[in-house]
């Protein structure tokens, strides 16, 4: 990061979306708590792929201040789900302080997707997310349209953020006139990723909210390794610097979307 940047403190970040349940990758969670804390995040949204990982980020949201849980049931994991899922998260809403339902959506980049059984189930948490005043965390690959007809149609009004979004700047406003915020993580920090910095440069600041997904899609500077929260100032290091915007600027306005469409306060 830029030294100039460490001389002056940044406003609080929030990773709007990252796995740190994952204890393989994170065996010392406090760590890497900590650390993310001293580089600046002061809050970040866990987000769940299946019912296995719900009370772990349950447990971790109860224990510690400025920890979300965001439980949901992952579009890739189908076989992972079984009957009843859906009720038991329908309960965990209830009784627990969920920030949001994710992450669900449409994925058609895997191989044979069943997208009949992605469609059902991204439905029913749709219907579980209005009826509880949640907003979503979307996973959404190569099915963008389906996933904005699909709110459409349902008339899903409670937004939400597109996590790690890769598709088109006029899909990008597409969601972001449904409610929705886009998901800046390490991506824009390669070169080769033309679409989304330019996506990144031209929507909105109030549009934009940022995460690092991690374990996965480090910045270029640890490529092959394992994300980590405390890398998210260089995320925004580099949205600054596509945007020619002040690094003080961004990091203010990205943290109030983030807190405006989570309801953290």
């Amino acid at each position: 990061m830029d030294k100039l940047i460490t001389k002056k403190k940044l406003p609080s970040l929030v990773d709007t979306h990252c796995h740190l349940d994952i204890e393989r990758y994170f065996p010392d969670f406090e760590v890497t708590l900590d650390r993310s804390r001293i580089a600046g995040v002061t809050d970040l949204v866990i987000a769940g792929v299946d019912r296995d990982g719900w009370q772990r980020i349950v447990e971790l949201s109860r224990r510690y201040v400025g920890v979300h849980a965001a439980p949901g049931m992952h579009p890739m994991y189908l076989e992972n789900h079984r009957p009843g899922d859906l009720e038991t998260l329908a309960q965990l809403v209830q009784t627990e302080n969920v920030v949001a339902l994710g992450e669900v959506g449409l994925d058609y980049h895997i191989d044979n997707a069943d997208r009949s059984a992605q469609q059902k189930l991204f439905e029913a948490q749709i219907d579980l997310a209005a009826a509880s005043h949640l907003p979503l965390l979307l996973h959404v690959r190569k099915a963008h349209d389906q996933v904005l007809a699909t709110l459409r149609r349902k008339r899903f009004a409670e937004g939400g953020i597109v996590h790690a979004f890769n598709g088109s700047h006029q899909q990008a406003l597409q969601f972001v006139n449904l409610g929705f915020v886009i998901g800046i993580c390490g991506t824009i920090t390669y070169d080769r990723a033309r679409k989304i910095r330019r996506v990144a440069a031209e929507l909105p600041l109030e549009s934009l909210v940022l995460e690092t997904d991690a374990p996965d899609i480090p910045p270029a500077s640890h490529w092959r390794e394992w994300n980590s929260p405390e890398y998210l100032p260089e995320i925004l290091e580099a949205l600054a610097t596509i945007r020619s915007e002040n690094v003080f600027d961004i990091a203010g306005q990205t943290t109030i979307n983030a807190r405006r469409v989570l309801g953290l306060g």
